[in-house]
């Protein structure tokens, strides 16, 4: 039997008091609706449907790019409304697994288990058992520890209520059974709305089997519908994510200080302190050391590299031995080959700074390509934008340049030449020069300076 998944998105997110569709803020740095689409595509299930209303526009041109079938349901009347509007889209021999957009962290392992275990002529479900499950629909079971029921808070007694087994809403089942009950749902309840949990009652009177499945853990089945849920959802996230790399080996100065939003790698013995954060695609060599307050987005460092504190680096490529920060700043397509040494309150752009060169304090390198044992002297920018066009420099090996200098591109600077400090390059300096461009010093005698008169 083959299957299909329906993601249920259509909500307004009224709690989060925002002007963004609930199911696009984020969770570790992605949309709650992207992560759970990721999680389907890695399912490998037939057909995903999505069920969006509010701002329905908007979430398609987010996440178009994904092989989604997106329909949109004009007025949100409950769950078991939603769920029916993919039905047409469905073939009668399906199995479907329903799903929701602000359900963000809901695992693959989880759900192929869930699968495995549901048999094909069954109605599974996923349940949970809370130590506080307020604001959930409760599993009612029968004597026999079947279940029967599920009851919505607001229509649960007080009795119903002490029930701490909780409906996910992640159901599991044949794409007949409903096209037989969901028409059949009425809104006779205090929200008038088609509620999706009807159709356990209606399992029940068919005779149709019902399993229940929990993940190993509850949070992985919790939405989020304010941004109260949202945070304490990204601690939780974030607490697993710490765990995964602490039983890899690195050590973590505080786990509980430390984000990842999007795919890190770490090799041995890696040291990383608090407060860093890691997006995109990051790697991490042997024997790195991550200063506190570190930012990196799609960087790959080698061995043996050091970031010291209050570093940004994104799109960049960082060899063995090389030391960076603190307070550096490195981005736009930089390639920093080993043990070159890139100091604090330095910016680089878009280029590629040779073995063992040193550009230890302050000062910009854009659009350039250093040699090896290049020496940049503190408060050397590269001037490589005219207005309309960037312009290279490039700087030969054993170049050393003063400190104040300004290398205004198209400029290339000789093998092994030497720019005096306080210079503004313009022309391309000859290998193993001496290039200065500054005015001659001149002493004024008996120069006083003005004064305040006094009042």
């Amino acid at each position: 039997m083959t299957n299909s998944i329906v993601i249920l998105a259509a909500g307004q997110g009224k709690r989060m008091y925002s002007n963004l569709p609930k199911v696009l803020h984020p969770l570790a740095g992605k949309p709650m609706l992207e992560r759970v689409i990721e999680t389907c595509l890695s399912l490998k299930m037939d057909n995903i449907f999505s069920i969006i209303g509010c701002k329905a526009t908007e979430i398609k041109k987010t996440l178009g790019k994904y092989p989604v079938t997106w329909i949109e349901q004009k007025e949100q009347l409950g769950t078991g409304h939603a769920v029916l509007q993919a039905l047409p889209a469905i073939p009668e021999h399906h199995r479907v697994l329903i799903l929701y957009g602000d359900v963000p962290l809901i695992s693959q392992s989880t759900l192929e288990s869930f699968m495995a275990e549901t048999p094909i002529n069954a109605l599974g479900i996923i349940t949970a058992e809370l130590p506080d499950p307020t604001g959930f629909g409760r599993i009612i079971r029968n004597p026999s520890h079947n279940i029967i029921k599920i009851i919505e808070e607001k229509e649960a007694t007080p009795k119903q209520k002490c029930i701490q087994e909780i409906n996910s809403g992640i159901y599991f089942v044949s794409a007949a059974f409903l096209n037989q009950t969901l028409p059949t749902l009425t809104n006779q309840n205090t929200q008038q709305e088609y509620y999706l949990t009807d159709i356990i009652e209606k399992a029940v009177k068919q005779k149709l089997e019902i399993t229940s499945f929990q993940p190993t853990h509850y949070q992985e089945i919790l939405g989020i519908n304010d941004h109260i849920q949202q945070a304490a959802l990204e601690r939780f996230y974030q607490e697993q994510q710490a765990i995964k790399y602490l039983q890899q080996g690195a050590t973590l100065a505080d786990p509980m200080r430390f984000d990842v939003r999007g795919n890190l790698k770490i090799g041995k013995d890696v040291y990383i302190d608090i407060n860093t954060i890691f997006e995109g695609d990051v790697t991490i060599g042997d024997h790195c050391v991550i200063g506190p307050n570190t930012f990196l987005r799609n960087v790959f460092l080698d061995n043996y590299i050091e970031i010291k504190a209050n570093s940004y680096i994104e799109n960049a490529t960082i060899e063995s031995h090389a030391i960076i920060g603190p307070f550096a700043r490195i981005r736009g397509e930089t390639h920093i080959a080993n043990h070159a040494e890139i100091g604090n309150f330095i910016e680089i752009k878009n280029s590629s700074i040779g073995a063992y060169s040193k550009v230890h304090h302050v000062g910009y390198i854009g659009d350039s390509e250093l040699g090896s044992t290049v020496n940049i002297g503190a408060g050397t920018i590269t001037c490589n934008y005219d207005g309309a066009h960037k312009h290279k420099t490039l700087i030969g090996n054993d170049v050393f340049i003063g400190s104040n200098t300004e290398l205004v591109a198209p400029v290339t600077i000789g093998e092994g030449a030497t720019i005096g400090a306080g210079s503004t390059i313009t022309r391309d300096v000859p290998p193993n020069q001496l290039a200065i461009s500054r005015i001659k010093q001149s002493i004024i005698p008996n120069w006083q300076r003005k004064k305040k008169k006094e009042t």
